[in-house]
């Protein structure tokens, strides 16, 4: 599956523009922890952003979030079972089945609630733009547990044990991933 056909899926089965701009930002993100890790970037990619690729259709259905995709997927002929794996990692706190278990897996568990800890920090800058934000900023905001009250930080801090990655380090990467795609993101 390339990028293309990742985004024309995404789109035919995601309309909320907020939602997509998520999956773009953990996109980014994983894109930038693949070439980090040395592993195949437009996989981890791909990753990111079909991992919330059937919340809407399962927000209410939380246990068939994934699996749904994992079907969409399979139905466009994509067998690639480490990227599809990977997918159905990401709804382990739900159904109890697939935890991660690979660089892969533990980056899209760590970086998803990262992204959204960025743009609440990003909309409270005076400029709301990416640039201006920097990883001081959001270790600023780091134990302020009002500030974006549903992240939930220990997701994102277990990539010190998971992944080798210093917090502060891994914040850099994701900060400067979406800052790369900034405007993709609206921000």
């Amino acid at each position: 599956m390339t990028k293309e056909q990742a985004l024309e899926l995404l789109h035919s089965k995601m309309q909320f523009p907020n939602l997509r701009k998520h999956c773009y930002a953990v996109g980014a993100v994983m894109k930038s922890l693949a070439e980090h890790f040395g592993e195949d970037q437009a996989k981890w990619e791909i990753v990111g952003l079909l991992h919330d690729g059937d919340y809407e259709e399962t927000k209410s259905l939380p246990e068939k979030h994934t699996i749904l995709m994992s079907e969409w997927l399979k139905e466009k002929g994509e067998n690639d079972k480490e990227l599809i794996d990977a997918i159905l990692s990401h709804n382990f706190s739900h159904t109890g089945q697939n935890p991660p278990k690979n660089n892969l897996e533990w980056s899209l568990f760590c970086c998803d609630e990262l992204t959204g800890l960025i743009v609440a920090v990003t909309l409270v800058r005076p400029t709301k733009k990416l640039a201006d934000v920097t990883v001081e900023n959001i270790l600023d905001k780091w134990d302020s547990k009002s500030f974006a009250a549903g992240v939930k930080r220990e997701q994102i801090e277990i990539c010190e044990e998971k992944l080798g990655i210093k917090l502060n380090d891994f914040i850099a990467i994701a900060l400067k991933a979406m800052q790369n795609v900034s405007k993709d993101l609206g921000l």
